[in-house]
């Protein structure tokens, strides 16, 4: 990653556009068709809440079986989380007035139990596989009473705009106090967001302006949900410090504002007094320690991802896995391959973890699964490029399953060789993603491995050449094994090069997986920590490809029309 902020001061670490906000919100919206009708002397009556972490409840729609609600649920969105979403459809009456109710929640929350509640039907679904769907559009049926068709659920997911504004601004200060003895100060400013219990989150530095009193800091763009998480009231904090070079910096003073203020632009509202406290209160004649003032305020809307994938760009998947003999004999309990009948092994953990995230964004669902490293039969030629099913033309898989499946059986039919080569796989996916540049097309390799890679040079020679095609590379590492090489290959430092070439931009996430094991064996805990780290990158990769490009999200599909005679809804 490019470390953005050069010649920054240092005021404690921080992340400048995440900093524990979500990558973006959105908004669903519920309808249901052809619901059982368990009034007998009229429709249904639908309406949806929602316990356990209450996001909401919806109006009551009187006398119906097709109900459109009005009522929205905002939901964080993480590309890298499995977001699993349960929805139960309950009667329920209350005397003589009838409704329905949703519950939409995580799927760890328990039912709401309700006095004389039918239940009418249930539906599973994630939210990654919403907003994959076409148009940001699911359909499912509501299942759960066994030989009733208990009708359809239709969940619409929408991004919120307030999350996709950046903003751009510039400001300057006007004599400000001179705190170095030999010059005069070396001015810059620090932004933080207040938070709901009342403390302060850093978002932002400036870069820092040498001797002056009177200094023009260069404009900065930063994410609107970064600056104040969409809350356009709330306050914004802004310290100005004198840079030292011993990291000492002194304090001259602050102001607070809020982005409603700050939307004004340059007015005499935007000019503010800079007031050191200490000073104030010793000095009856202290007026201020100088001024900052925003020369110019320009908001911005981005393309995000979501607009990618709601325009139907497709994330095609491929895993890739080491077959070398240093992962111990898979018969024997000490081998990473090992597979028994009580656990997932450390490959398939990393595989499933990783996948059932992925799959969400592919319409498909077929995902080629290769190895490497490996003798197969029947002449025991070493391979560094083989179809987990055993099918060299037809690599792919039928979802996360069948490609588990696939590397049950070959762990079953190939010998465990070596030596560890990621060059073969890597082009393997690069000639897929070097035939589809128009934006329509993203691929991600997932690499399992446990050992010391043996073809380093022609790696990062494959890394490079993939660097300006539409992919990014995972790589986890699996068993004891130092891991030190595989650091170069992140890029996170320093940006990986081959025969002075260097790459265009950062494709590779490498973990090792031990860090994300969970200490009390929760194994399901780990898998969502591993998701976590390792898909945490993609977005900005993706956008990056695209932005570098020039491509445009593909316009959103028109609103669903169901086919014949539009339904009657009351709504």
């Amino acid at each position: 990653m490019n470390n953005t902020f050069l010649n920054m001061a240092s005021i404690g670490d921080f992340d400048p556009l995440n900093a524990s906000i979500p990558a973006t919100k959105v908004e669903i919206t519920v309808s249901c068709r052809n619901l059982l009708d368990r009034d007998t002397f009229s429709k249904s009556d639908p309406s949806k809440i929602t316990p356990g972490e209450r996001f909401g409840r919806t109006e009551v729609i009187d006398n119906t079986l097709n109900p459109d609600f009005v009522g929205k649920f905002i939901l964080d969105y993480f590309f890298e989380e499995r977001q699993n979403l349960r929805f139960d459809l309950n009667f329920m009456s209350v005397l003589f007035h009838q409704w329905f109710i949703f519950v939409l929640n995580h799927i760890k929350t328990t039912s709401l139990l309700l006095p004389l509640q039918d239940f009418l039907g249930q539906a599973f679904c994630t939210l990654g596989e919403v907003v994959g769907s076409l148009g940001s559009r699911s359909e499912k049926p509501l299942g759960g009473i066994a030989g009733k068709k208990c009708g359809t659920i239709i969940v619409k997911a929408e991004e919120l705009n307030n999350c996709r504004e950046s903003v751009l601004m510039q400001f300057c200060g006007n004599k400000l106090d001179k705190k170095d003895f030999f010059g005069k100060s070396d001015p810059f400013l620090v932004f933080y967001r207040s938070n709901e219990d009342g403390t302060f989150t850093i978002c932002h530095k400036t870069e820092v302006v040498k001797n002056t009193l009177n200094p023009v800091w260069q404009a900065f763009k930063i994410p609107v949900r970064a600056l104040c998480n969409g809350d356009y009231d709330r306050t914004i904090k802004v310290e100005v410090y004198d840079w030292d070079r011993d990291g000492s910096h002194d304090f001259i003073g602050e102001f607070s504002t809020s982005y409603r203020e700050l939307s004004r632009g340059q007015s005499q509202f935007n000019v503010y007094e800079v007031v050191n406290p200490k000073k104030k209160g010793k000095k009856k004649k202290y007026l201020n320690s100088g001024t900052v003032t925003l020369l110019s305020f320009l908001v911005d809307i981005e393309v995000t991802f979501l607009d990618y994938i709601k325009g139907g760009t497709q994330i095609n998947f491929t895993v890739a896995i080491d077959f070398t003999a240093s992962n111990g004999n898979p018969a024997q309990p000490t081998s990473l391959h090992y597979m028994s009948p009580y656990q997932l092994n450390t490959y398939a953990m990393a595989l499933k973890a990783v996948g059932e995230i992925i799959q969400d964004y592919d319409s498909d669902k077929m995902f080629p699964a290769l190895g490497f490293g490996a003798k197969l039969p029947p002449d025991g030629r070493v391979s560094h490029e083989f179809a987990l099913n055993g099918n060299p033309q037809n690599p792919y898989c039928a979802g996360i399953d069948g490609v588990m499946d696939a590397y049950y059986q070959s762990l079953k039919s190939v010998q465990l060789y070596g030596p560890t080569n990621f060059s073969p796989v890597i082009n393997h996916v690069a000639r897929y993603a070097a035939s589809v540049k128009d934006g329509s097309q993203y691929f991600v390799l997932l690499i399992i491995t446990d050992g010391v890679i043996s073809d380093m040079a022609q790696t990062k020679e494959s890394i490079v050449n993939a660097s300006c095609l539409p992919m990014s590379i995972i790589i986890v590492g699996v068993g004891p094994a130092e891991f030190d090489a595989m650091v170069e290959l992140d890029g996170d430092e320093v940006r990986i090069s081959s025969r002075g070439k260097y790459a265009e931009r950062d494709i590779v996430q490498f973990v090792p997986f031990r860090d994300y094991i969970d200490r009390t064996g929760n194994h399901v805990l780990s898998m969502a920590r591993l998701a976590k780290d390792v898909l945490a990158e993609i977005p900005d990769q993706f956008l990056s490809y695209m932005r570098t490009r020039g491509i445009k999200p593909s316009p959103a599909p028109p609103p669903y029309t169901p086919p014949g005679q539009p339904i009657q809804t009351q709504i």
